[in-house]
């Protein structure tokens, strides 16, 4: 499709949304995404950190949560990773090099605009595995990078 319309001319209707009910629509795996935040955002807060903002974005990228862990007086930027069952590989193995700059460079934008006075910062990474009829298995990665 061209970047621009004609004049006149108004694009059709899109539909999004799987309607089909299929397992493993993007749908589903936003869904699990966000379920898999919340929990990663729970288990923070009981780690004694105060979350202070989800799904940060920025120019140079998204975080999926910033917190301040009260105990090390420190900002943590944390990237969630959240898989179903069926994945044959960690969820933290997602969290490359490229991802990593990327977090890197969005890290560095929220150090630059916000007033965190000059906290250290460090990039930690939970990674969720969720099982249909198990309790979520839960893994805080302290400075994963």
């Amino acid at each position: 499709m061209w970047p621009f319309r004609r004049k006149g001319k108004t694009p059709p209707a899109r539909d999004n949304h799987d309607h089909s009910g299929a397992s493993g629509t993007s749908e589903n795996s936003s869904a699990l995404g966000l379920r898999g935040e919340k929990l990663a955002a729970r288990h923070l807060r009981r780690a004694d950190m105060k979350i202070l903002a989800t799904n940060y974005r920025c120019p140079g990228g998204e975080i999926d949560i910033i917190a301040l862990d009260k105990s090390a007086d420190a900002i943590v930027f944390v990237e969630v990773k959240t898989r179903s069952a069926d994945t044959h590989t960690a969820p933290e193995s997602a969290v490359n090099a490229d991802k990593q700059r990327r977090l890197r460079k969005a890290g560095q934008f929220y150090l630059g605009t916000h007033n965190t006075q000059n906290r250290p910062a460090r990039f930690d990474v939970v990674s969720i595995v969720i099982r249909p009829t198990e309790t979520p298995d839960i893994r805080h990665i302290v400075e994963a990078f």
